[in-house]
């Protein structure tokens, strides 16, 4: 394999030039009276570098010479940077070039990654460039409107979009030709490893490359292009798995601590509509059901999918087996394989081939088990089994899918397939998106992953996935990925985790932190209407909840919208005059039994509100619940005045859902009082999960999932042009 190598900072500049990427004026030259004549032709000041073809890094060793103002300050430079040169830099000339001055500098660059291959980068150049890594990625290749939103995503991007010291706003599209350009040379050079811009100074809006670096490398082999499935052959594929007419359990136990006992005991358990076939050496009873001794002697078609509890080296002759029998789908709960070493590779590999060669779908090995509601499924080895609903799950972690049912159990928002990816030998993260992509069951997906595998898959399935349905993931082992060593800047910046986020984005995937926010906004995103900007209305019974509410908006960059006049005038004959006049609306507690439901359908109506964070619910409820466990209860007036807390609060639940589906807007509510009591549920909260919503713990995790669909709805307009 030939070694990389790099080009010298002229041929750099002209390779990067002939893409459309605006340099300095400069020269090379081989002495110092050339570099004085090239110095009075470009015009003073100037400066002078030493340049060759292995000088990679020349600030650090101490070859540059900048703001030469004359001819004897030229010529002193070049003599002094000429006896600098060092054996092992062969062939080395002087590059004289103009000097730009500008008060912002940026990074640009291409990078390879291993598993999205070659991406834009952008970022804050200069020394801000290390010191503070602000920088985006975009896999390749970029048109010109991706261009356009990557200075958008960076978190001081308001640093190069707005005049800054008195100079104009970096010119959008001109800084777009350049990512442009870049994204067109990875395409068209293939043997182009990484490219480093650093800096890009904006001189009166425009950017210059000042310093450019370009590495070579072996060029990659072309993708073969994938055929894109119909919905029709991908729903067809899965149906066995997640469709299945009759399930086989084979190394069904009659021991209650075992996988073949646990998965046979929830498939009877929750009321799997087909036939299930438990299998075992013995033929011996479990549950009441008697036990076949093998797969032989399953009826012909009668069943689709196996789950498979056996020990691993049982497993390829077991899959022979089911494939005689119309079998067309496997889950593999048994482990041993890739998990636990070499050998266990051999065994995964040699299971992956074989199923193959049957046509056999095969989920896991070591996976947790699968879901699916409309079937009532749950041929898995844990708890829990989940509502039916809107969301899809799957997971590279057993465990993580447990985590997502069990916030649908809790809120009531369901589930229509879950997934468990195990080992991923043959099925992954990118195969079952594609199929909740087709699967007219799912609404939003929900994903965790660890290792992305093969990423020009994922961003195919990922990329067309996101123009259908929202998907929200979380990605784990962040902490443990290593940054990867390079020639430039750019390829320091490119960590794992950066390129992963910056592709993120550019699929319009939502990347939540933790596994309780993803659930929150997927819940969000199948239950309520996506938002037509960010202008938004936090109301409110109690005004610190409004305060910190309104401030959370602000820095997730929603619009807290003032209040407009006719709604000022139109709440101000409704309540006391104590109440806030102001966006929070904050009622003050003058509220009287219509009023919340009337103010919020004035609110939601209003064609300058986009969407409504609705705070205080449950508090009259939490206050009736007082009355009523105390002493007095339920003489003395109390049993009445509980009575209507408690609708009033159902009724302000019921309120906010029929005004979002009236005006087509979310209403995002929340209370901490969705955490209650053991023996106690807050009727608001309640109230809110039996409308079919979500009832977010605290304002801050609401204006979050608020966040996460106005994001995705830019994303959606974004495609729509």
């Amino acid at each position: 394999m030939q070694p990389s190598r790099t080009l010298s900072e002229h041929a750099s500049k002209r390779l990067l030039a002939s893409y459309g990427v605006p340099c300095t004026r400069e020269a090379l030259v081989s002495d110092a009276e050339a570099a004085v004549a090239a110095a009075e032709a470009i015009g003073f000041p100037v400066v002078v570098k030493l340049c060759g073809d292995t000088i990679a890094h020349k600030t650090e060793r101490g070859l540059v010479r900048v703001g030469l103002s004359e001819a004897a300050a030229v010529r002193s430079a070049a003599e002094e940077l000429l006896s600098r040169a060092r054996p092992e830099d062969g062939d080395v000339g002087l590059l004289v070039a103009e000097m730009v001055h500008g008060g912002r500098e940026l990074i640009a660059g291409l990078a390879r990654d291993p598993d999205f291959g070659p991406c834009v980068m952008l970022g804050l150049g200069g020394i801000l460039a290390e010191a503070l890594g602000d920088v985006v990625f975009a896999v390749v290749p970029i048109d010109v409107a991706e261009a356009r939103r990557l200075p958008h995503r960076l978190a001081a991007g308001h640093w190069v979009t707005r005049p800054f010291r008195g100079e104009p706003p970096v010119d959008l599209e001109a800084l777009a030709e350049v990512l442009v350009g870049l994204s067109r040379l990875a395409v068209e050079r293939p043997d182009v490893a990484s490219v480093d811009l650093n800096p890009l100074i904006v001189r009166g809006g425009l950017p210059v490359a000042v310093d450019a670096l370009v590495e070579l490398g072996v060029a990659a082999s072309p993708r073969e292009p994938r055929a894109v499935p119909t919905d029709v052959d991908v729903l067809a594929r899965f149906r066995p798995l997640f469709e299945p007419r009759g399930v086989v359990v084979a190394g069904a136990s009659a021991h209650p601590g075992k996988f073949g006992y646990v998965s046979l005991h929830n498939l009877l358990r929750f009321g799997y509509a087909g036939e299930v076939f438990p299998i075992n050496r013995d033929g011996s009873e479990v549950l009441g059901r008697q036990a076949l001794r093998d797969v032989t002697e399953v009826p012909q078609g009668a069943a689709d999918l196996v789950f498979i509890c056996t020990p691993n080296h049982a497993n390829v002759d077991l899959l022979r087996a089911c494939a005689e029998r119309g079998i067309r789908a496997a889950f593999v709960a048994s482990g041993g394989y890739g998990e636990a070493g070499e050998e266990g590779h051999v065994l995964e590999r040699e299971l992956v081939r074989v199923a193959d060669e049957l046509g056999m779908l095969l989920a896991g090995p070591n996976g947790q088990g699968v879901i699916s509601t409309p079937r009532s499924l749950c041929a898995q080895i844990v708890a829990p089994y989940p509502p039916p609903g809107p969301l899809s799950v799957v997971s590279q972690s057993g465990n993580l899918v447990s985590s997502f049912l069990n916030y649908a159990v809790e809120t009531g928002v369901g589930v229509a397939r879950a997934v468990s990816c195990g080992n991923s030998a043959q099925q992954g993260i990118a195969d079952f998106l594609e199929f909740f992509g087709a699967d007219p069951e799912t609404r939003v997906a929900l994903a965790y992953l660890e290792g992305v595998g093969d990423g020009a898959r994922f961003v195919e399935v990922a990329r067309r996935f996101s123009a259908r349905k929202p998907l929200v993931l979380v990605k784990g082992g962040v902490a443990v990925e290593g940054q990867r060593a390079a020639a430039s800047h750019t390829g320091s910046l490119a960590t794992d985790d950066r390129v992963f986020d910056g592709v993120a984005r550019q699929l319009g995937i939502l990347r939540a932190p933790s596994i309780e926010e993803a659930f929150e906004w997927a819940a969000t995103l199948a239950t309520q209407p996506l938002p037509r900007g960010r202008r938004t209305v936090v109301f409110t019974t109690a005004g610190g909840w409004g305060v910190l509410a309104a401030d959370a908006c602000v820095a997730a960059g929603l619009e807290v919208v003032a209040l407009p006049e006719e709604l000022r005038t139109r709440i101000d004959s409704m309540v006391p005059s104590r109440w806030s006049r102001r966006n929070p609306i904050d009622l003050a507690g003058g509220e009287t039994r219509d009023t919340i439901p009337e103010a919020l359908d004035l609110v939601c109506a209003h064609p300058d509100v986009d969407a409504v964070i609705q705070l205080g619910i449950g508090i009259q409820s939490a206050s009736a619940q007082v009355l009523k466990t105390g002493s007095f209860y339920p003489d003395h007036g109390l049993e009445r005045i509980v009575a209507f807390h408690e609708r009033q609060d159902r009724r302000y639940a019921a309120a906010a859902r029929e005004v979002s589906e009236r005006y087509g807007k979310p209403v995002l509510t929340a209370s901490e009082l969705v955490h209650t009591a053991r023996d106690y549920e807050n009727p608001g909260s309640r109230g809110v999960r039996e409308e079919g919503r979500l009832c977010h713990p605290s304002a801050h995790r609401a204006v979050r999932a608020l966040k996460a669909l106005v994001d995705y709805a830019e994303f959606r307009r974004g495609l729509d042009g």
